[in-house]
């Protein structure tokens, strides 16, 4: 999956991507996005991506976006989409109805304009806490559903209702968790263990870096997914420079990232645990075909 808001650099990252015999997922990031840009970005990606399918049948898939309950603007109130994911997770049930109504306008539109352009697979990517989807809208269920502490026990349930619930092939649009002691327990939450008000940020507390944590929560889903036929899965995420892994472990914090490279201040980048666990898991996988 790419992801990415300049439309010339997104539709270049898939060519390559395609060229080296993978398949993409392209989903434009309007964050913050005013409706109208939005609207104007996904009709340009999705004529972009509809140059690649026809180029390349069967390897292009256009997501219209993601999360747009706090990610585009307008239907929770607040200027930032950080603040209105706050919002969401304190008072999701008093804004339910609000989200479902002005969700599923936005949903309906945005199906729309990527169809006026695209002709291949058109999924969205639904919020793991319940966005309430009309899935006849798109032709696949992609969800971000992360693992934690508080709904480990029935998470397999969650990924079976999914499965069974819908008649169409479910992709897990995101899932990951960082690299420290108790990150598996955090799940998309991980990041909250950095104190991002201090200068420099730093590591609230100790948490010790430990890349195993991440390497099994990892492994573990990937597993799952396969044996309750899961169409398809996408590890959050491959590197985040904005997270940087240092030696001082207040101020490493790669460990509260998601990526599976560790990238340095300098940009050189190392392989983490994770990082092996998913390439011999693929690979293990690709000898079975």
């Amino acid at each position: 999956m790419l992801i990415g808001g300049d439309t010339e650099r997104l539709i270049a990252a898939a060519r390559a991507a395609i060229e080296t015999g993978l398949e993409v997922y392209i989903r434009p990031d309007a964050t913050d996005r005013p409706r109208r840009e939005l609207f104007e970005q996904l009709e340009a990606v999705a004529e972009g991506a509809e140059a690649l399918r026809r180029e390349h049948p069967d390897h292009v898939t256009l997501l219209v976006g993601s999360e747009f309950s706090h990610a585009a603007p307008g239907i929770v109130p607040g200027f930032r989409s950080f603040l209105r994911l706050q919002l969401i997770l304190r008072f999701h049930r008093l804004l339910r109805r609000r989200i479902d109504r002005r969700l599923h306008r936005l949903l309906a539109r945005t199906s729309v304009v990527a169809r006026s352009r695209f002709n291949g697979p058109v999924p969205y990517a639904a919020a793991g806490w319940e966005e309430q989807v009309d899935w006849s809208l798109f032709d696949l269920v992609g969800v971000s559903l992360y693992r934690s502490g508080r709904n480990r026990s029935a998470y397999t349930g969650l990924v079976r209702g999914l499965v069974g619930g819908h008649g169409k092939p479910v992709v897990i649009t995101e899932f990951g968790c960082g690299a420290f002691t108790g990150a598996d327990l955090r799940g998309a939450g991980s990041f909250q263990i950095v104190d991002w008000f201090a200068e420099p940020p730093r590591i609230r507390t100790d948490h010790p870096r430990d890349e195993s944590v991440q390497a099994g929560y990892t492994g573990e889903l990937i597993d799952l997914y396969d044996a309750e036929g899961v169409h398809g899965c996408f590890v959050f995420t491959f590197a985040m420079p904005d997270f940087p892994h240092r030696d001082d472990p207040s101020l490493d914090l790669d460990k509260a990232g998601f990526g599976v490279l560790a990238v340095a201040e300098d940009g050189s980048r190392r392989r983490k645990e994770a990082f092996q666990r998913i390439a011999r898991r693929y690979g293990d996988l690709a000898g079975a075909d």
